[in-house]
């Protein structure tokens, strides 16, 4: 194994004048920095990470809390993305990332915490869970650096997607499109679903649309049954929505079947529109029209404010930082006028 030592006889300098060079110290020369860096990737010199870890007393070692209700694990497509994103901020910065195992506290199995700190987890990111678990909010009053993905917690930085503008925004195009009788099937109660939902009521005030109640229904988040069901009712009003949103685009799967089923086409006589983005909606025809989240921005600020406060924590100030996302048009919205 090539050693600092190695490096530095290659290059004519000092172990001290290698090391600041890999640790990127401001007291030697740009030139030089880059020359030793270069050297050191040719030789194919690695940092020893046990040493390193006992020089900074960290693991470099983030923990991911994932445990959505619907137990879809890594096939849950926007937060597969989302942690593909976080992955690749952390590998950059020389950080792994080990899953947090949810397990309850029984049977003499560890409670996320006790996971925490037995893994020596230097900080974790709660990307999916129930918020409003005992073992969670343990996990976010302890003194262990926390960020949190769309949700928010006091004197936690959270990295949320921008659901108020999104929303608006998607409302915003389909009613360009002339459409005025809009129906929305949201998710399950959740912090994202309350901003979802008073955005879509005020975007409809404010565009001076009336959205009867029987337009606004509930089904829980990637459940297709429950879309298809919520459609089927939508369906079968006296006076049914000419434009029908859902809470995200695998939900608005199951519900094109449903549609389809009823000899109905997307989008001559309903249209439909989801909200994430995810890959296979631009492969099917027509393109579903959707509310792209930048799964991947949010990743990335995820981990890098994560290290921040891992590496800097006496200047690092918690707060919310909101992620906008963009309509991706597609093709599932018809024009009326």
């Amino acid at each position: 194994m090539v050693s600092l030592k190695d490096v530095a006889q290659a290059c004519g300098v000092s172990v001290a004048t290698v090391s600041k060079a890999l640790n990127d110290q401001t007291d030697i020369g740009e030139k030089t920095r880059r020359m030793i860096k270069e050297k050191a990737r040719q030789m194919g010199y690695l940092p020893n990470s046990v040493a390193r870890a006992l020089k900074t007393n960290r693991s470099l070692n983030l923990g991911v809390l994932f445990a959505d209700e619907a137990n879809s694990g890594l096939t849950h497509d926007y937060f597969a993305a989302v942690l593909e994103g976080l992955r690749r901020e952390a590998e950059e910065k020389g950080y792994d990332i080990t899953f947090v195992s949810s397990n309850r506290k029984r049977d003499g199995r560890m409670s996320c915490l006790e996971h925490v700190r037995y893994r020596g987890f230097d900080g974790v990111v709660i990307a999916c869970a129930d918020f409003e678990d005992p073992e969670v909010k343990e996990l976010v009053d302890s003194d262990v650096p926390v960020v949190t993905i769309d949700h928010i917690f006091n004197s936690r930085t959270s990295i949320l997607s921008d659901n108020v503008k999104g929303m608006r925004d998607l409302l915003h195009f389909i009613h360009e499109k002339g459409h005025r009788r809009i129906a929305y099937i949201h998710g399950a109660d959740s912090s994202v679903t309350r901003n979802r939902l008073a955005s879509f009521h005020k975007t409809a005030e404010e565009l001076g649309l009336s959205i009867p109640d029987e337009y606004v229904l509930e089904a829980a988040y990637r459940d297709i049954r429950a879309a298809s069901a919520a459609t089927e009712r939508l369906l079968d009003l006296p006076v049914p929505p000419t434009c029908i949103l859902y809470p995200d685009d695998y939900a608005c799967f199951g519900a094109i079947n449903t549609i389809y089923s009823r000899g109905l086409s997307i989008p001559d006589d309903i249209s439909v529109a989801g909200y994430d983005g995810i890959r296979i909606g631009r492969q099917m025809k027509p393109r579903l029209t959707t509310l792209v989240q930048d799964t991947d921005r949010i990743g990335r600020l995820a981990a890098s404010e994560l290290i921040g406060l891992i590496e800097h924590p006496k200047t690092s100030i918690p707060g919310i930082i909101l992620v906008e996302g963009s309509v991706y048009p597609g093709g599932t919205v018809a024009d009326l006028l």
